[in-house]
């Protein structure tokens, strides 16, 4: 694991997403992709890289109608690779099984695959560069070296191996999500979950991160101010996890939310918010998220 994605650093590591059928998901995230279940019931099945540490679930509930276009929710969940090797084997499977690809990209931070998986929720599949490298010489992130992902350099570095799944070392690496006022998503995220503003476009995008990271969260305002949320019985993200460092921080970021006005609700030990565009959030304690497998099986 990154120093990014563990103590003292708050981070995102689980998404819950609602699909039309649940066999198709299947066949792309086990088939296709290579996940392991681990464990699945009924019409739910949560997901993971290494056997042990969920990173999504998917479940297909009753009444289940498709997608919903222009509506606040998930623009895309990252699966972190650990190596350029990985994302290049990846790249050659997708290719040869002519999945449909959306982009290829350098960010400078990191190299980034897009795509969807059958239900229309984004995947990125992102490498970070060395960290040294992410900075200008004022000390700031730097996002200004956007360019097309290198493909054939990163295809190279797989030389040759096929794809058999996914990494163990896989994670969620970001989340990127629609959403409907700005300002009220930075206060959110900043003054209420304490994560720092990595970047800020005013009216269009804003990024959050813990601990110097490039974004653990981005959030756009692209679907237009006052976005409306997607129904409930639609296919969509119904909520994503933040992993909290300790019990002490959980308890000040649940009372600023509080005193903010934000509503957190305590549902069989999770805690449970809403940022302002109506995204669902779980607040999970480090330690009680990466102790008690067989509660987070059940998430």
């Amino acid at each position: 694991m990154n120093v990014y994605h563990r103590k003292p650093n708050t981070f995102v590591n689980h998404v819950h997403l609602k699909v039309e059928h649940l066999s198709r998901s299947l066949e792309f995230y086990e088939g296709l992709m290579g996940f392991q279940v681990l464990n699945q019931s009924g019409k739910k099945a949560v997901l993971t890289a290494n056997g042990t540490t969920p990173l999504l679930t998917i479940e297909q509930p009753d009444n289940i109608i498709p997608k919903q276009g222009r509506t606040t929710g998930l623009y895309h969940y990252a699966l972190l690779f650990p190596t350029r090797k990985d994302l290049g084997k990846l790249i050659v499977h997708l290719l040869n099984k002519k999945y449909p690809l959306q982009g290829a990209t350098y960010h400078g931070t990191h190299d980034a695959l897009y795509f969807q998986d059958p239900d229309g929720h984004g995947i990125e599949v992102a490498v970070d560069t060395d960290p040294s490298t992410w900075r200008n010489t004022a000390g700031e992130l730097d996002f200004s070296k956007q360019a097309p992902m290198d493909v054939e350099s990163v295809i190279a570095e797989a030389n040759g191996e096929t794809w058999n799944h996914i990494p163990n070392e896989a994670m969620i690496g970001h989340i990127h999500l629609h959403v409907s006022d700005l300002e009220k998503t930075k206060d959110f995220y900043h003054k209420g979950l304490g994560f720092d503003i990595t970047m800020d476009i005013p009216n269009q995008m804003a990024f959050f991160s813990s601990g110097g990271y490039h974004h653990h969260i981005g959030t756009n305002m692209w679907f237009g101010k006052n976005a409306p949320k997607p129904v409930s019985n639609s296919v969509r993200m119904l909520f994503y996890t933040v992993v909290i460092p300790s019990e002490e921080k959980r308890k000040s970021i649940v009372a600023k939310l509080e005193a903010m006005g934000y509503r957190v609700i305590e549902e069989n030990g999770e805690f449970i918010t809403e940022d302002p565009s109506g995204n669902q959030i779980h607040l999970h304690v480090e330690s009680l998220f990466l102790g008690n497998n067989n509660k987070n099986k059940s998430v």
